[in-house]
């Protein structure tokens, strides 16, 4: 499909690797009437690099995201988040734009036993019991934590999101085009009906900038983040002149955490205290009744993910 109208059904849908949509069908939280394949689109299965930076179509595989050697070299914290995903077979599959637009993982969200608020309820479930894997950050009445491991990555990149129709583009900065439950309550993202993501910008890094991505989950293979952490740096003579961290599997959208990046900027790398860092990430935290582990986790993952970059 070549910018098709999804309009000429009420329940059509966009589908490119079909791993989580292809899912929320089966589990009946989703009724579709047309999948409207987007295999086929013009230049949205290319990687482009030129002096500006690097344009990813979002039909580009996360198996050739974590392979690509530009990004390899150049974005290794992408790299990395895309190689943390699921399993070989899954990153094959699943696509760049699959992977931002994903639905929550959350239990009840999944389960046709709960009407929660998610689905158009009264009652966010996990409020009470039940919230192991749930949101410690900007989680109001509703706390679903947002699933993509590479928009935390994109976060930190300051990547920007193309967004496209039958009438043409729009694009945002990649932080923009998640929309919290509070704002949204049905929905995670900007997309409008008959829209879809068609590519990813990131602007080309400085010399002397360095990323990584770190990424805490409960078994080795398949899982989704407990806590996971996105940090680009760049440092020139010694001193961190541009700071950028962004936090995953912590809350409803992927979170950034501008106090960090303030707080880094400007200092010397053999000055930085990073447990003193990993404490101000999650400074705001409000945890539930079973998941405050995710503070002492993603504050000392922060340290780790900061140390190793200012030891480069």
């Amino acid at each position: 499909a070549s910018r098709t109208h999804v309009d000429a059904a009420p329940n059509a849908r966009f589908i490119s690797g079909g791993t989580d949509i292809l899912g929320e069908i089966k589990e009946g939280i989703l009724e579709v009437d047309i999948l409207v394949s987007l295999a086929g689109l013009s230049g949205a299965s290319e990687i482009i690099s030129s002096d500006l930076g690097l344009e990813i179509g979002a039909l580009v595989t996360l198996a050739r995201i974590a392979s690509d050697q530009s990004i390899v070299e150049t974005y290794p914290v992408l790299a990395q988040a895309a190689e943390s995903v699921a399993t070989p077979q899954i990153r094959n599959v699943g696509t760049l734009g699959g992977n931002l637009c994903q639905r929550p993982r959350c239990w009840y969200y999944r389960s046709p036993l709960f009407d929660c608020l998610k689905k158009g309820g009264e009652t966010c479930f996990a409020s009470d019991e039940g919230n192991k894997y749930h949101a410690i950050l900007g989680a109001e009445n509703c706390h679903i934590v947002h699933p993509s491991d590479v928009a935390v990555a994109l976060l930190a990149l300051d990547a920007t999101v193309v967004v496209s129709n039958a009438s043409g583009d729009r694009q945002m900065p990649i932080g923009d085009f998640f929309v919290s439950p509070d704002v949204n309550m049905l929905a995670e993202n900007v997309l409008e009906p008959g829209e879809f993501v068609s590519k990813v910008k990131i602007p080309q890094p400085s010399s002397g900038t360095r990323s990584v991505y770190l990424k805490a989950k409960e078994r080795q293979a398949y899982d989704f983040a407990l806590s996971s952490v996105a940090v680009s740096l760049e440092v020139r003579d010694e001193t961190i002149t541009q700071a950028h961290v962004a936090l995953g599997g912590v809350a409803p959208v992927p979170y950034s955490v501008p106090q960090v990046d303030s707080e880094l900027t400007g200092q010397k790398i053999r000055e930085v205290d990073v447990q003193a860092i990993g404490q101000l990430a999650v400074k705001d935290a409000q945890p539930l009744s079973d998941n405050s582990y995710k503070v002492r986790l993603t504050a000392s993952m922060v340290a780790r993910a900061v140390s190793r970059l200012i030891s480069e």
